[in-house]
């Protein structure tokens, strides 16, 4: 499956992203740990190190995963990924997010989407956010930065069916926004 091509580094105001790396690891699981980051998640068990291995070993196969970096601290402080990369539709999807706890309500789930949406939009003109029905968090982040609401339907996750919600967001709404 072909991958949204990544740079090296997307640079924001505060956070910059780059694409994972095998020594990412440890700086990464620090974050992921936490069990509440896991909560509302198809896979709540992912703060366990066998958990979080797995999903690790088969994000850096996907070649489609950034790691965000704080700028202040230089420290690692989540990872997102593309997904579902179509050249001929156009579109790809933006998921997998996770962020440190303490970065939960501020601007940095805002930049990053933002960061990542900018990017995505050099290729395509849709970028699809599937999102579980049951997480409230990410339905209300996702209509801070301007998500519409699509459709819904199952979708297997984690080896189990969930329902999702498909938030979209638009080329031509978001350069026009900005959001």
């Amino acid at each position: 499956m072909q991958s949204l091509p990544i740079p090296p580094s997307i640079v924001g105001h505060t956070l910059e992203l780059r694409p994972l790396d095998s020594a990412d690891f440890e700086a990464l699981y620090r974050v992921a740990a936490d069990p509440l980051l896991w909560a509302q998640h198809p896979s709540p068990t992912r703060y366990q190190a066998p958990v979080f291995r797995e999903w690790f070993d088969q994000a850096l196969k996907s070649q489609s995963v950034v790691v965000v970096i704080d700028r202040a601290s230089n420290a690692l402080i989540g990872s997102s990924r593309y997904y579902d990369f179509s050249e001929e539709k156009r579109e790809v999807a933006i998921g997998y997010t996770f962020l440190a706890r303490e970065k939960w309500g501020g601007a940095a789930n805002g930049e990053l989407k933002r960061l990542m949406l900018d990017h995505a939009f050099r290729w395509v003109d849709t970028v699809w956010f599937h999102i579980g029905a049951q997480n409230i968090r990410s339905q209300r982040a996702m209509e801070k930065i301007g998500g519409r609401l699509s459709h819904s339907a199952t979708k297997d996750v984690a080896g189990r069916t969930q329902e999702n919600l498909f938030y979209k967001v638009e080329r031509d709404a978001f350069v026009g926004n900005q959001l």
